[in-house]
């Protein structure tokens, strides 16, 4: 006896072709992943502040608190995308392939959404020491190393193809995203600058790969996580109603570096991360003391903080300052975008 979902897909298979089916499939999942990741977070927000998980909204005259942990709803919304996905894939298509992916994705990202909901509980009170955040992601990164995920052979510059064998899923898995995992964290404190920075990033990164026939599905995790961030940007765009928090930023991070590795794809990543490697220098440069903050003026316009530049933050304050004379915080993420968006240009062209 033929399963139902064997049935119903030779029933659909009379009045649409293949392709078109499994393009309407993805549609489907992608649009009920952003509907579940939206509704979820309107419903995090008054919880949030009656649980007192409030946050100060650093560039508004007004003092505004608003909900915190933006992250928890969005990831549990990626997650019931990734599930449905699986889920359609299993009982209707009966394929099982890449499954093993996608469960190891899951789990990764749900280890580290758990670490980084840790640390915006207890951050700032308690407080997560800044060398175990990198150790906690290089431990939830487990479930990716133990699939033995991406090709081990890497092609080095001046150096040529190199075969890391073990080496690539047991340190260079790891590594990279405990690495994107907290430096995603980097550029941020403005409203609507995470998330759609990770929208430009996972969204370039996945056009990339969805051009190789067999990445398809690297390229729909990548798509899930799209949508489930520009659910949140609507929310999350100045005057914000919710902040993302450690929860959003770490997962996000994290899935650059798991989508590279799954579609072959680490230079094309790397290239889409020079702002953040320039945050890195920039930080430093600074002694990782000096804030992404900028000075608020009464008149509600922003001003750069120090007279040198120690973030991409306080750059997009000078470029504004001396073009318009003034300074925004919605200008102030539209410029960063900009850039962003022209460094996602270069990688895609570079790449294609």
């Amino acid at each position: 006896m033929q399963p139902i979902g064997s049935k119903l897909i030779i029933l659909i298979n009379h009045s649409m072709n293949e392709e078109t089916m499994v393009s309407t499939i993805l549609i489907i999942c992608l649009l009920i992943t952003f509907i579940i990741s939206f509704l979820l977070i309107v419903w995090w927000i008054p919880q949030a502040k009656r649980a007192g998980l409030v946050g100060k909204d650093m560039h508004k005259i007004e003092e505004r608190f608003v909900a915190e942990i933006g992250g928890f709803p969005v990831l549990i919304g990626f997650l019931f995308g990734a599930l449905l996905f699986v889920g359609i894939r299993t009982f209707f298509f009966q394929d099982a392939s890449f499954l093993l992916e996608i469960l190891a994705v899951c789990a990764t990202l749900l280890l580290i959404g758990l670490i980084g909901f840790i640390d915006d509980l207890l951050g700032w009170k308690i407080g997560l020491r800044q060398w175990q955040k990198p150790l906690l992601c290089f431990v939830a990164a487990l479930p990716m190393m133990m699939i033995n995920s991406g090709v081990s052979t890497m092609d080095i510059p001046g150096v040529g193809m190199i075969q890391l064998g073990l080496l690539y899923p047991l340190l260079i898995i790891p590594l990279a995203i405990s690495a994107a995992a907290n430096g995603f964290n980097m550029i941020a404190g403005y409203n609507g600058l995470e998330a759609g920075m990770g929208v430009l990033i996972l969204g370039t990164l996945g056009f990339i790969v969805w051009f190789d026939q067999r990445l398809g599905m690297v390229a729909m995790i990548a798509g899930l996580m799209v949508v489930a961030l520009l659910a949140f940007l609507m929310l999350n765009w100045t005057p914000a109603k919710i902040f993302p928090g450690d929860a959003l930023t770490y997962p996000v991070g994290a899935l650059i570096a798991i989508i590279a590795i799954l579609g072959n794809a680490e230079k094309a990543a790397l290239l889409l991360f020079l702002l953040y490697i320039a945050e890195f220098f920039l930080k430093a440069r600074g002694g990782w003391r000096k804030e992404s903050f900028a000075h608020v003026e009464k008149d509600g316009t922003l001003e750069v903080p120090y007279a040198k530049i120690y973030g991409v933050e306080h750059l997009a304050l000078k470029i504004q300052k001396s073009v318009y004379g003034y300074a925004t915080e919605k200008m102030t993420v539209i410029v960063i975008f900009g850039m962003q968006v022209l460094i996602c240009l270069v990688t895609a062209i570079l790449f294609l």
